[in-house]
């Protein structure tokens, strides 16, 4: 393995560079709100080893204690790399502006570069404009009140990605891991990530025109945040027009508006919003246009265009949720969501507008006419009426020994959605599991 100083890596021969560490830490804190530190490796990439004695970790978890201004509370562990015993310090906070030995850094490549009080001024200004502490404070909530099937699932999307390396033990453990507890409570992003009973809401609305005058269907959608991203991407995929392919070998389901485009602004919309704000996340189907709303404000000094034509660094407005995220895999990757959604509507000629408004942010997909739908013989256009659950729960009536794949394939739908809408069915007693994953088949209860 090769290592590399990055902006949220640092390499130090030795516990005698300490100091120097401890200013990195501070650097990478104010830049990312997170980082590493490996003690034994040198700063080119040289593994040397690191002297283990009996309070090499508390001298570390002290200096750090002492000299970083809010406290951290970071992990520290002895890695065998190479062959020989090296120290890893991982760390995050995001509590606003961190000092180092009384001083301000801001990392910068693999450097720290010292503040100015005209730039220490002007970060404030920026993490006070959009981000936010309320992830990082005290929910009063216990781990154990965390959905455990939603945290084994988690883990299970984050190990196929590759970006999680452990397994589920125990609910506090992996909540733990993800430094989503502080003392005996959830910290409120982790309570927002893994609770059913949040407070969060999802207002969804279709309307008969292209105004708010009359509407076919209304609903509120309630859970932790990964279920209310799979009930918001499934509403909006049930009441948008799709067309049938059916001029290959099999058919095909094309939506009018790219749904991996969808699902990105819903995730964004969730991600990013103003948890402090009490107004709902809402989704606004109309004839012409879906809307997709979320209070807060868009990054201080940034346009949407910035991030849509750029390859600008993300501004999380909360860190330790689109951290979480990204390591499921529901974010890609941190800063592209705007670019992404623009590049799969121009891939698919559908128009999307980004618009800052005074009460949040709003994502609007305008929606082809029905006729621009229509294509030559063997394609024909329709809307879809039956609900994402009943088209799995008759794919699995017809084939019991059908994979999630060829759900997957047959409905449209990504790999989260079967398994959400999988969930769904076994959690109402309408179908059962015989057997293992593979080799094993669907049961129909009723």
């Amino acid at each position: 393995m090769k290592f590399e100083e990055n902006e949220t890596v640092e390499l130090k021969r030795s516990t005698s560079e300490l100091k120097e560490a401890i200013v990195s830490i501070g650097a990478m804190l104010n830049k990312h709100g997170k980082g590493r530190v490996y003690f034994g490796i040198d700063d080119d990439g040289r593994v040397v080893g690191q002297q283990i004695g009996r309070s090499t970790a508390k001298d570390i978890s002290r200096a750090i204690a002492d000299h970083i201004d809010p406290k951290i509370f970071p992990d520290i562990s002895v890695q065998k790399i190479s062959g020989k015993n090296c120290v890893l310090v991982k760390f995050s906070g995001h509590e606003g502006l961190y000092s180092a030995y009384g001083r301000f850094y801001l990392r910068a490549g693999d450097e720290n570069k010292k503040l100015s009080i005209g730039e220490i001024e002007h970060l404030v200004e920026k993490k006070k404009n959009y981000v936010y502490s309320w992830g990082a404070e005290d929910s009063e909530t216990p781990p154990g009140s965390a959905d455990v099937a939603t945290l084994r699932l988690f883990i299970k999307r984050g190990k196929e990605a590759g970006r999680i390396g452990f397994s589920f033990d125990s609910a506090r453990n992996v909540l733990n891991k993800l430094h989503l507890v502080k003392g005996s409570k959830l910290l409120n992003a982790g309570r927002a990530l893994f609770c059913k009973d949040n407070g969060m809401e999802v207002q969804a609305a279709v309307f008969a025109g292209k105004d708010k005058i009359t509407f076919l269907d209304i609903q509120s959608f309630h859970g932790n945040l990964f279920d209310l991203i799979e009930k918001s991407e499934t509403y909006v995929k049930e009441h948008i027009n799709w067309r049938a392919d059916l001029s290959g070998s099999r058919r095909v389901e094309i939506p009018e508006i790219p749904v991996r485009a969808v699902r990105e602004a819903i995730i964004n919309s969730l991600c990013h919003r103003d948890f402090t704000n009490p107004k709902s996340n809402e989704i606004a189907i109309y004839r012409d246009r879906i809307e997709i709303f979320n209070p807060g404000q868009f990054p201080y000094e940034y346009e949407p265009e910035d991030f849509v034509k750029g390859n600008l660094p993300s501004v999380p407005r909360n860190p330790l949720i689109a951290e979480t995220l990204y390591l499921s895999e529901d974010i890609e990757k941190w800063g592209s969501g705007l670019r992404r959604i623009a590049q799969e509507c121009k891939a698919r000629k559908v128009k999307v507008v980004f618009k800052k408004i005074k009460s949040g942010f709003l994502v609007t997909f305008y929606r082809p006419e029905i006729s621009a739908m229509k294509e030559p013989a063997g394609k024909t256009v329709e809307k879809t009426v039956e609900k994402t659950v009943e088209k799995i729960f008759a794919v699995i009536k017809a084939d019991p020994r059908i994979t999630q794949k060829d759900i997957m394939d047959k409905t449209g739908l990504t790999r989260r959605g079967v398994e959400w809408n999988l969930k769904k069915l076994k959690d109402e007693k309408r179908i059962r599991r015989v057997g293992p994953d593979k080799g094993g088949h669907w049961e129909i209860l009723k």
